[in-house]
C-alpha cells in the first residue's frame, strides 16, 4: 500500500487542486467537485490551484476553458497562482517518457484483440519489440498499487484486477494519456491532496503507481459522491448534463453543499456562505487549526 499519510510532524503546506477538462461548460456534478476540493484546501488553510485537463486536445471546445474559469468566479471560488494547461505541456511530457527508458515499450494492439484475448491487456508486446507505427506505448507494471486508503471511501481495492496490466502513457494517435499527465503535473505543482470525483477511483490505481514510481510518497486522495441523474448515471458532459446557472450562485453552492452531506448552510452571500462551509467541513473530517 502506497504512503500517503501526512503527520502531523511532518507535514508538508497543503496544496490541492481543481482539474476541470474543457469538453464544455461546468455542470452541477463539476460544482460538487470544485467545492469539495476547495473547502478541503481552505480547511487546511492550504493552497488550492486550477489546472486545465485539455491533454486529450480532441475533447477541448474552444472557449470552454474561459467559460469554466468564469463560472468559479461566480461562485466565489477564486484559485491561487495562475492556471496551468497541459495542453502546452508536451516537452515535459516527453522528457519524462523518455526518462523512462526500459520501463515503457511500445505496443500496437488494439481494444478489439485485447478482448479476444482476455479482460485485461496481457503483456503481448513486451517481448515483440519493435513494433510497427502506430503505437502506443505501455508502462510496464511490475508493481502494481492494488490497495489504498481513501479519507471518504476508506480502504479500497479494485473492481478488476487490470490495475496490475501494463497501461498506456502515450496513445496510438500520439496524444500523450491522461494517467501519465496528471501524475506528472499534480507532481510538478506539488500536490500533496487529491480532492475530486469518484468517477476516478479506479483510475487512482495506476496513477498511484506511478507516483510510486516517481516520487515514493503518494498524494492524500478523497473521491467525492457522484452526482447521478434520473436514469442513475453520472451527471457529465458526455450524458448532456446541463450548464450551471452563474446568475444564482448562492443556491447551487447550497446545494452542492447538501450532496457534500454538509446539511444545510444558512447564509445570505456567496461569502459568507464559503465561510460557514468551510467550518462545516472542518466539523465533518476533523480538521483543527482553522
Amino acid at each position: 500500500m502506497p504512503n500517503n499519510s501526512h503527520p502531523d510532524n511532518s507535514a508538508p503546506h497543503y496544496r490541492g487542486r481543481f482539474a476541470p477538462t474543457p469538453s464544455g461548460p461546468l455542470h452541477f456534478g463539476s460544482l460538487v467537485a470544485a467545492l469539495g476540493s476547495y473547502l478541503d484546501a481552505k480547511a487546511h488553510n492550504g493552497s488550492w490551484l486550477v489546472r486545465v485537463e485539455d491533454v486529450d486536445k480532441t475533447r477541448a471546445v474552444e472557449g470552454a476553458d474561459t467559460m469554466i474559469l468564469a463560472q468559479l468566479e461566480a461562485h466565489g471560488l477564486y484559485w491561487d497562482g495562475e492556471v496551468i494547461y497541459q495542453s502546452d505541456r508536451d516537452e515535459v511530457y516527453q522528457q519524462v517518457l523518455h526518462d523512462l527508458g526500459n520501463d515503457i515499450y511500445s505496443c500496437d494492439c488494439s481494444r478489439q484483440q485485447i478482448r479476444q484475448r482476455g479482460e485485461c491487456y496481457d503483456g503481448l508486446c513486451r517481448t515483440r519489440q519493435p513494433r510497427p507505427q502506430p503505437y502506443a506505448l505501455r508502462f510496464i507494471n511490475d508493481k502494481p498499487v492494488t490497495q489504498f486508503t481513501d479519507r471518504w471511501h476508506g480502504l479500497v481495492s479494485p473492481d478488476s484486477d487490470c490495475v496490475k496490466e501494463d497501461f498506456i502513457v502515450k496513445r496510438r494517435d500520439n496524444l500523450f494519456a491522461y494517467q501519465l499527465a496528471v501524475v506528472v503535473d499534480d507532481i510538478a505543482q506539488q500536490i500533496t491532496d487529491v480532492v475530486r470525483g469518484s468517477d476516478l477511483l479506479q483510475p487512482s490505481f495506476w496513477q498511484l503507481t506511478l507516483w510510486q514510481r516517481f516520487k515514493g510518497a503518494c498524494p492524500r486522495m478523497m473521491h467525492l459522491p457522484l452526482v447521478l441523474n434520473t436514469d442513475g448515471r453520472k451527471l457529465s458532459k458526455q450524458n448532456h448534463a446541463a450548464p450551471i446557472d452563474s446568475g444564482q450562485p448562492l443556491q447551487n453552492l447550497k446545494l452542492a453543499a447538501t450532496h457534500l452531506q454538509l446539511g444545510e448552510i444558512n447564509a445570505e452571500t456567496v461569502t459568507e456562505f464559503l465561510q460557514k462551509a468551510t467550518a462545516s467541513w472542518c466539523k465533518k473530517w476533523h480538521i483543527m487549526g482553522n
